[in-house]
């Protein structure tokens, strides 16, 4: 099973980001988790994801996760545009082509 952290401020936006992949996924036939979660629980979950994608709004936090991670699983901004118009769809894409699947 795919596991995906979308890291932000804990807004509203990031929610409806995380429906919209959960129903992407899902259309296309993937068994994944997909939650939001603010930078301060990424610590505890870090062992447990395939990746971790930031949102836009928290990009200046990358090389903080990019620390707690310590290179063992990628961690990228999720595209500005996708993001901004909810593509979900665009968004596990991108996920997807990170980890080369």
């Amino acid at each position: 099973m795919l596991n995906i952290l979308l890291v932000c401020n804990a807004g509203m936006s990031t929610s409806m980001v995380v429906k919209k992949m959960r129903d992407a996924a899902k259309e296309k036939g993937l068994e994944a988790e997909i939650n939001a979660r603010p930078i301060s629980e990424c610590k505890d979950l870090i062992d447990t994801l395939d990746i971790i994608l930031l949102g836009p709004q928290v990009k200046f936090q990358k090389p903080q996760i990019d620390k707690l991670v310590e290179g063992r699983i990628p961690v990228e901004v999720m595209d500005m545009r996708s993001y901004g118009t909810m593509n979900g769809t665009a968004i596990l894409d991108q996920a997807l082509k990170i980890l080369n699947l």
